[in-house]
């Protein structure tokens, strides 16, 4: 089969899907969206004056949904290496959340605001190639964590991201030892074909690195 006709196939499936017409009716900017909210509305996770990092932020659709549920005393800081379009409530660093540089600026910004919740939609670029990709993936999960181990309050949490595969179980292990509660999520949003799941750790209890 043509490349032409496979991508146009996937384009007709994409614009078809409920949760992308959902997305544009609502004025979200992507149909992840609705991942973050069947996790917030089934795990009571976001209450009003949070203050949340959202790591991998663009296209902003999860910080959109964020400012909505914070309210006016909520502060959301979204990191992302890619640009991205303003949003109204949203403080937006364009950096590599890995560089030194980057948390020195994030910590700043803070000015000693506990963080409640670290949040990572983030995937790596993917090759196609399952032994180069999982890799990839879990040491970006990797350091999402600990970023979330420099920031977060005592009893805060962090939802990332991941794929299963290889290493998969020895993160789980490693944010069961960070965090008092750890559940799997597969959200309806997901795409079924999909590898990835999202982990929700709650209740930070390891000391800061």
């Amino acid at each position: 089969m043509s490349r032409s006709r496979t991508s146009g196939r996937w384009l007709k499936a994409h614009f078809n899907d409920a949760c992308v017409r959902a997305a544009h009716k609502q004025g979200y900017r992507s149909r992840a969206v609705y991942k973050l909210l069947e996790i917030d509305q089934r795990d009571r996770l976001l209450h009003r004056g949070m203050t949340v990092i959202d790591l991998g932020a663009a296209p902003g659709s999860w910080s959109q949904y964020c400012v909505r549920r914070l309210g006016a005393a909520g502060r959301v800081i979204a990191l992302d290496i890619l640009p991205m379009q303003p949003l109204p409530g949203v403080e937006v660093i364009q950096a590599d959340f890995r560089d030194a540089k980057t948390l020195t600026d994030l910590v700043n910004r803070l000015e000693g605001r506990p963080v409640h919740l670290v949040l990572s939609d983030m995937a790596p670029n993917i090759s196609g190639v399952t032994a180069v990709d999982q890799p990839r993936a879990m040491r970006l999960a990797e350091e999402a964590l600990e970023l979330a181990r420099r920031v977060l309050v005592d009893d805060g949490s962090f939802l990332i991201k991941g794929f299963q595969g290889e290493g998969f179980d020895d993160y789980l292990g490693r944010l069961r030892e960070c965090f008092r509660k750890v559940v799997i999520r597969k959200p309806k949003a997901s795409r079924e074909r999909s590898r990835e799941v999202y982990l929700l750790a709650r209740y930070a209890v390891c000391s800061k690195v």
